[in-house]
């Protein structure tokens, strides 16, 4: 809405506070025959299965953080053999050249510069590395953060409410093998997170362990299913996962290996939502046998809605060519477990050429940082778009931000790189939207970054509408270098990132791992991996022409309010309005009216119901478009 056609005149009131914003299921289209590699059957769908609870998981609140517990293990074989030949070649080059870094300036735009909020020191990696870094935060506040050594509770403040290593959290002494690769959601249509970990690195310990949280408080609870590893039974295991929640499902992807340690093949596993939610024995079925057309299946990630709500029945999914390729693929499961209709079918979109870079270099140290290779790591989908991004070479070996939009209606993609060639390499990114306009396609991408003269560090970058970068912010500096490993060291696997549904703004979270010491009480472990999490923002206002044209016609009396108080407004456009009451912290406390009103004088009267006394603001928008802020003053 343009904010000079919108007149109003206001006065508002407050009735007792809501647990909870009302989200909705969102339409999906099916994607669309016009590509010569479209698969109308991509995949095999197993027969149902049905799996019963492994365990209900009660903790015990406000641990000391992070066991003292000194014990480091070696990272796991990673990458493909031709992706390790063609990053070897470009190390040499990369690396032999001396001047490995002329250190220069990201260009100056006009998009919206990333601002930091919130921001503290999360999980550290001391048992283990890459740290595989994982966030999630209810519309309630609660967030829950993850690595490979564990998994953190947090309040929005900072306020640290649980931390446990794995083996603490499942407490369970048949799970004797490693466990790692943690991916954490929340499904605001359900207010739960979903958190899965895995299991075991041979045919006969691999599980994949699925836990969906009892309500949206996580130190109330979880109900946890051991589902295989080795759904073929053919000697596989299962890693790399991805996960994504539909209207009806919980989407588990992965690639599976053989005990020797060759690909073997890609699997996505869908799973019934609605059992468990109650800890009852579960449906699921998987997809296997998927098309090679016209690259290989590997790593395929699920695009979960990027605002509040879910959308279905199925899901999209994207997948990349790891060493590089000119397209990438787009997958979709057609339909929902109970149907028992679901397939899996996928279509090649023609993208820039993208390839594998080289590594990192790390100040103080000649270990470099293994930057992996092109699989997508984080996906999103809104009004028709798929938004993805991946690191790829950007130039001469560096590696930067690969974002792209793909639009499902037509097959087509809008993409963008972001980063430093010949300065610094940008890796592991993660992008979440950064709007509360689903026709708006902004977003927030968190990445790690380092070079020959810096040390490990996370930052985050916005990406306008129009595809415009901003400059990017740091989040939190790197301390040291990181030496974990006899060589070069692994870093990533990936970075969290995720939106806070009812902020105004659309504020997300980020968690990040930067190089650091971490000191307990037997001592110092040096170079290793913390995490940072911060709370995301711009501080970006309307024109202040536009901001006095709505002051002119808006008014909130009586102020202060002690019992009742009104607003009124006249509407010309017949759009819809919204009023919501925040708090000094700019948290959303009540809704107060969503409707069409009728053109014209308008009033509508409140009173405060169980609102305590103290300062708020009544926000009065349209279309996503914030109209106005009025302060307003409670009092007994």
């Amino acid at each position: 809405m343009n904010f000079k056609t919108f007149k109003k005149i206001c006065a508002v009131t407050i009735f007792t506070l809501a647990a909870n914003v009302g989200v909705g299921q969102h339409s999906k289209m099916h994607i669309q025959a016009d590509s010569e590699f479209f698969q109308e059957q991509a995949g095999t769908r197993s027969a149902l299965l049905q799996t019963p609870l492994f365990k209900e998981i009660v903790q015990n609140n406000n641990r000391t953080k992070w066991a003292n517990n000194l014990r480091r293990i070696s990272s796991r074989t990673h990458g493909l053999p031709e992706v390790q030949a063609i990053k070897q070649q470009k190390n040499q080059l990369k690396f032999n050249q001396g001047a490995r870094e002329a250190v220069i300036s990201e260009p100056s735009t006009q998009a919206v510069t990333p601002e930091i909020a919130t921001s503290f020191e999360g999980n550290w990696s001391i048992q283990g590395t890459p740290p595989d870094n994982t966030v999630a935060i209810s519309n309630g506040g609660y967030i829950v953060t993850a690595n490979n050594d564990g998994i953190e509770y947090y309040t929005e403040n900072g306020n640290l409410l649980l931390s446990d290593f794995w083996s603490d959290f499942f407490n369970d002494g048949s799970l004797t093998s490693v466990l790692y690769d943690p991916k954490v959601i929340y499904d605001t249509q359900e207010d739960r997170f979903v958190l899965i970990v895995l299991h075991g690195s041979s045919s006969t310990t691999s599980q994949v362990l699925l836990s969906v949280s009892k309500t949206n408080n996580p130190q109330d609870g979880w109900w946890t299913y051991k589902l295989t590893g080795n759904p073929a039974s053919d000697g596989s295991w299962f890693d790399y996962p991805n996960l994504g929640i539909s209207n009806d499902d919980i989407f588990v992807s992965g690639n599976l290996f053989s005990n020797a340690g060759s690909f073997n093949q890609a699997v996505v596993y869908q799973i019934e939502k609605s059992q468990v939610l109650t800890g009852n024995t579960v449906n699921w079925q998987y997809f296997s046998n998927l098309s090679a057309i016209p690259f290989s299946a590997f790593t395929l990630v699920p695009a979960s809605y990027g605002h509040q709500g879910n959308y279905g029945p199925g899901i999209y999914l994207v997948s990349s060519s790891a060493p590089g390729s000119s397209s990438i693929r787009l997958w979709e499961i057609t339909d929902n477990v109970q149907s028992g209709n679901a397939q899996i079918t996928s279509t090649a979109v023609t993208v820039p050429a993208y390839q594998v870079s080289a590594d990192a270099g790390q100040l103080g140290s000649n270990d470099a940082l293994d930057n992996g290779d092109c699989r997508i790591q984080n996906a999103f989908y809104l009004d028709t778009i798929v938004h993805f991004v991946f690191h790829s070479d950007i130039g001469n070996g560096w590696n930067g931000i690969n974002y792209n939009r793909l639009d499902v209606s037509t097959n087509t993609i809008d993409n963008s790189t972001f980063g430093l060639s010949g300065s610094f390499d940008y890796s592991y990114p993660a992008v979440a939207s950064f709007t509360n306009t689903n026709g708006d396609k902004a977003v927030m991408v968190a990445f790690l970054r380092s070079s020959s003269s810096s040390y490990p560090e996370a930052r985050v970058v916005n990406c306008d509408h129009v595809m415009q970068w901003s400059n990017s912010t740091q989040v939190k500096a790197g301390e040291t270098y990181v030496d974990f490993l006899n060589g070069d060291e692994r870093w990533g696997d990936y970075t969290g990132i995720a939106r806070k549904h009812n902020s105004p703004g659309g504020h997300v979270w980020m968690a990040g791992c930067y190089g650091a010491d971490v000191t307990i009480t037997q001592g110092t472990i040096p170079n290793v991996y913390k995490t940072y999490i911060a709370e995301i923002f711009s501080s970006a206002t309307p024109p202040t022409s536009v901001e006095e044209d709505v002051q002119e016609v808006v008014k909130v009396y009586p102020n202060p309010v002690v019992d009742l108080f009104q607003l009124e407004f006249e509407a010309i456009d017949g759009n819809e309005l919204a009023i919501q009451i925040f708090d000094m912290n700019g948290k959303l406390v009540k809704d107060l009216y969503k409707d069409t009103p009728r053109n014209g004088l308008n009033r509508l009267y409140f009173n405060k119901g169980a609102l305590s006394e103290g300062t708020y603001f009544v926000r009065i928008s349209s279309n996503q478009e914030i109209l106005k802020n009025e302060k307003i003053i409670i009092v007994d």
